[in-house]
């Protein structure tokens, strides 16, 4: 498949606003497909060239595409930088400079989409003095030989900021239609190897293949995530639910094989060098042929410390051996998700418990098992007393589903007013912030967009904010006066008082009182909360409020 023929059907599918509609266009394609294009295809329609599995990373901010475009244009960058901002999205005002460039050697290549992934391999493993260099002569590269309509949506690739209005669950329906299979089953197979490319490959191939796949240690899947909600609510089916402490810690999955072990972080980065005395802890304590699920807290004299401290120890690259001795970190596991050549996931959460015991004696997260609100409310407060975050309820016949939200875990903690949000611009500010960034402008998911919601400027020490202000600058998209927007990447954690209804925002909702808690970066944006979650929140309260009859 040529490039050209993928940004045609790109451009096509942004005009449609029927999800059928959209889902039968895809699946024509996705049939039409070679099995060499077909995994390239799937993995670039959700504007994700690399599984997540994979590690590997572009790594390309706006300051490289601005160096790229303006040199493949004839254009100086602050021109390139002045159009972007005036036209407010960087694929089409690239695709505008292309139409408009000096130089005329280019469009001599047809690009395909193995040219198109070949590239983007090589960025992403463009390492070491070079790297920013070498990344920026591959995209000189690519953006000489595309025409303007590819220019567009391989810089939306290229800024990881590709909405064209096609989410995972319609490239689902849409490989099930194109090869007869059933979209459960897709999903399935998705949720286990966590890479749409091979999925779409599989199905083509027919269900028993996609019924085949199981889970392969170092090949990590999405984490099961749990829900807000209360105690109370969770009693009201009548059964007995698992009660586990809530850490206010870093998500972890171990595997170990062959006595090899790794350790992913939430986002599914391999965090085993920063984490060496970890590592050891669980290897002495696993069998071989294991991945498990948990959480590492880092403690000081018996005590949990702030989660901040375990983050630190998870992004550090440099004197790991020096920071392993002066904080000890404490593995918590809660789940199994493998064992001996057996995946576990399809079992009730009650059998992998048993599992998760019968291997392990050490490290396992301490577990009631009740109906009784009183006795629950009492392992929550104790919870608390001994620092942790809360507790989670956890339906004892619960599957383990990779990545879904759903109604099977849920979290119970006295800040309940508080959402993960994304960082999506921010305004300079006054006084002693002049040279920094003074508020920052918070959005939702709604769909393939992000929806903003609010804005916050308090709850930042003068450390954060010029941490902020470094790590920021090369994120920036567009300025507009006073006004910068980012490439979204950056969750934070806010608090609140209450959810109002507002004019001022897109969402259609406004935060009262927002404060800063704390950066989740252990957190990707595809874990942000939702509009939809805003919406119940919303609800939920206005419900509260309403007067007895």
């Amino acid at each position: 498949m040529l490039f050209l023929e993928f940004a045609e059907l790109c451009n096509r599918l942004e005009k449609i606003s029927g999800r059928l509609e959209t889902i039968t266009i895809l699946a024509e394609t996705i049939a039409s497909l070679s099995e060499e294009d077909l995994p390239h295809f799937s993995r670039l329609i959700l504007g994700r060239p690399f599984p997540d599995w994979s590690g590997q990373k572009l790594g390309v901010g706006p300051s490289l595409l601005y160096e790229a475009v303006a040199y493949v244009t004839g254009k100086k960058r602050e021109e390139v930088i002045d159009r972007l901002s005036r036209v407010g999205d960087a694929g089409v005002a690239v695709e505008d400079l292309l139409s408009q460039k000096s130089q005329t050697s280019f469009f001599n290549v047809e690009l395909s989409l193995s040219d198109i992934m070949a590239a983007l391999i090589e960025i992403s493993e463009a390492g070491g003095g070079r790297s920013q260099k070498e990344k920026i002569r591959v995209i000189q590269r690519l953006l000489s030989s595309a025409t303007p309509l590819e220019g567009h949506y391989l810089t939306a690739i290229l800024l990881e900021d590709f909405r064209i209005g096609v989410g995972e669950g319609n490239l689902r329906d849409a490989i099930a239609q194109a090869f007869s299979v059933n979209p459960r089953l897709v999903e399935y197979a998705n949720q286990v190897r966590n890479d749409p490319g091979e999925v779409a490959v599989l199905s083509k191939r027919g269900e028993d293949a996609l019924q085949s796949v199981r889970l392969v240690p170092f090949h990590p899947v999405r984490m099961m995530l749990a829900r807000q909600g209360t105690i109370l609510g969770v009693l009201e089916e009548g059964k007995p639910v698992a009660v586990e402490y809530k850490y206010d810690g870093a998500r972890f999955q171990f595997h170990k094989q062959n006595a090899h072990c790794k350790m992913y972080s939430r986002r599914l980065e391999d965090v085993t060098s920063a984490m060496p005395d970890v590592i050891a802890l669980l290897d002495a304590a696993l069998p071989d042929d294991v991945i498990v699920d948990g959480e590492v807290i880092a403690v000081s004299d018996g005590h949990p410390l702030p989660f901040q401290t375990v983050l630190r120890r998870f992004r550090r690259k440099h004197n790991v051996a020096q920071a392993a001795d002066a904080i000890s970190m404490v593995p918590n596991l809660f789940d199994i998700l493998y064992y001996d050549g057996e995946m576990l996931i399809g079992l009730p959460f009650y059998k992998r418990r048993e599992m998760l015991c019968k291997i392990v004696h050490t490290y396992v997260t301490p577990q009631l098992v009740s109906d009784n609100e009183e006795e629950i409310e009492a392992y929550y407060h104790a919870a608390l007393d001994a620092g942790h975050e809360g507790v989670m309820l956890k339906l004892q016949d619960s599957r383990y589903t990779p990545g879904v939200r759903g109604k099977d875990w849920v979290k119970i903690k006295p800040e309940a007013d508080t959402l993960d949000l994304v960082v999506t611009g921010a305004e300079w500010g006054e006084g002693k912030r002049a040279h920094l960034f003074g508020s920052f402008l918070l959005s939702v998911r709604s769909g393939e967009k992000l929806v903003p919601i609010s804005r916050v400027a308090t709850g930042f020490s003068d450390e954060q904010l010029a941490w902020l202000h470094d790590t920021l600058q090369g994120d920036i998209q567009i300025e507009k006066g006073k006004m910068v927007y980012f490439e979204p990447r950056l969750v934070f954690e806010i608090g609140y008082s209450e959810i109002q209804k507002s004019p001022n925002y897109e969402g259609g909702y406004a935060l009262r009182f927002p404060r800063f808690i704390e950066f989740r970066e252990d957190k990707d944006i595809k874990e942000a909360n939702t509009a939809e979650d805003i919406e119940e929140r919303y609800e939920q309260t206005r419900q509260l409020k309403k007067p007895a009859l």
